[in-house]
């Protein structure tokens, strides 16, 4: 039962911290619970896996400290969720795992992945459900943590009249400007057939919990259909500053050396900072293919 609502804070819905088969440490009261007790590498019984499901659906976003893993057990982990996803820039790609997106800063880089608020991979027509990300090395100066925000949280804040104004708009995400950058920057090819390319619903219900959420973000949501374009730019640029600049939906996940975080991609966004340059940060991600397309 949520508390008593105030239009300026965060609906807090009573979450669950007791799980038969693991430990759980809630990072803020509405998103984000570190996990312990649970060896990720070895096959889960019955019991873990139900409630790592269900801890996944309370909490959005689970870590995992003290994970040893190789790709394949990092595949398999993510493969009882779904089908894996491959990321557009990997798509016909010959290396032996293409599944594992490299996640790597160093003091050479001239971006860091993800350093900016988004989803990942909004721009395909069924965008991921989840993405595991495991980090092998992170900064000894500290640093390079990950925010990540509440996506039902920035829809409950938004006023009645705005709700019903975005209610039955649809976005394009489009994946043709910040990929082409990178791949740019890196060398890469342009995928066959070109870019990902989509149109998805503003407001839209998640498939498991059917709650209402706000499914736009700044990494790849370009214009509001329907809206002219200063329309179209004036209304997005509201709701992206609505999610960056409102720590009330967010929770920190402060990364040390061998950890899973698993995060809900259909609820949540998320911000890389890059503040540890020129020190180093390694890791991979693999990514669970949603079942249909994100519907209102």
């Amino acid at each position: 039962m949520a508390l008593e609502h105030r239009p300026d804070h965060v609906p807090v819905v009573a979450r669950n911290l007791d799980y038969a088969s693991f430990e759980v440490r809630s990072l803020t009261p509405h998103i984000g619970a570190e996990i312990r007790g649970l060896d990720l590498a070895a096959p889960l019984s019955d019991q873990q896996d139900a409630d790592l499901r269900r801890a996944f659906l309370d909490w959005m976003v689970l870590v995992f400290p003290d994970q040893t893993l190789d790709a394949a057990q990092h595949k398999a982990l993510a493969g009882r969720f779904g089908p894996l996803h491959i990321h557009p820039q990997l798509r016909g790609s010959d290396m032996p795992h293409p599944e594992v997106l490299p996640v790597v800063t160093n003091e050479h880089s001239p971006f860091t992945a993800g350093d900016g608020w988004h989803s990942d991979v909004t721009c395909d027509e069924i965008p991921p459900l989840g993405s595991m990300l495991y980090l092998r090395e992170t900064p000894d100066c500290g640093g390079g943590d990950t925010l990540f925000a509440d996506m039902y949280a920035a829809y409950e804040l938004l006023s009645e009249p705005m709700k019903v104004f975005l209610s039955g708009l649809t976005a394009i995400h489009d994946g043709t400007a910040p990929f082409t950058e990178q791949q740019e920057i890196l060398g890469l090819p342009t995928p066959e057939g070109g870019h990902p390319r989509a149109e998805h619903p503003i407001v839209v219900r998640h498939p498991d919990t059917g709650r209402k959420l706000l499914y736009v973000n700044s990494g790849f949501t370009t214009r509001i259909v329907g809206l002219s374009a200063a329309e179209s730019r004036s209304v997005l640029d509201m709701l992206f500053r609505h999610i960056e600049s409102n720590p009330k939906l967010w929770c920190r996940v402060r990364w040390t050396p061998k950890t899973l975080t698993f995060w809900d991609n259909r609820c949540t966004q998320h911000h890389a900072i890059w503040d540890y340059f020129p020190q180093t940060r390694i890791g991979g991600r693999v990514s669970i293919l949603g079942e249909s397309r994100p519907m209102a």
